[in-house]
């Protein structure tokens, strides 16, 4: 499985992440990354709601930085990177999904992100 990219201004998809982790339990969202040490380069842990809601992202517990896409129908309507232990970020979203910092650079509101086999 990988995360794919699809810029919204055309060019063809990118593979964002190959290492895909689903939060597919109560527990597991809870968690989200608190107390790892690091994210693999080409990781992502993925997030996946029923409807779209609020959703909430914080660094209590996470000692580096990610990039947070939050997503509804696979666009992105709110990026954010989170710095470790203060990081904080909020928006609607139906996915969300946490990558190591820098792994969303190229990604931008408007595009298209999703999982594909």
């Amino acid at each position: 499985m990988q995360l794919a990219h699809w810029p919204e201004s055309g060019g063809g998809r990118r593979d964002i992440a190959s290492d895909i982790e689903t939060a597919d339990s109560f527990l597991a969202q809870a968690r989200g990354l608190m107390f790892r040490r690091s994210l693999a380069d080409d990781a992502a842990l993925v997030f996946q709601f029923d409807s779209a809601a609020k959703r909430d992202v914080h660094m209590l517990f996470v000692p580096f930085a990610i990039d947070a896409l939050w997503l509804v129908d696979n666009e992105v309507v709110a990026k954010k990177r989170l710095k470790p232990w203060l990081g904080l970020g909020r928006a609607a979203a139906d996915t969300l999904i946490e990558l190591p910092a820098g792994a969303a650079e190229e990604v931008a509101v408007g595009d298209r992100v999703a999982l594909v086999e």
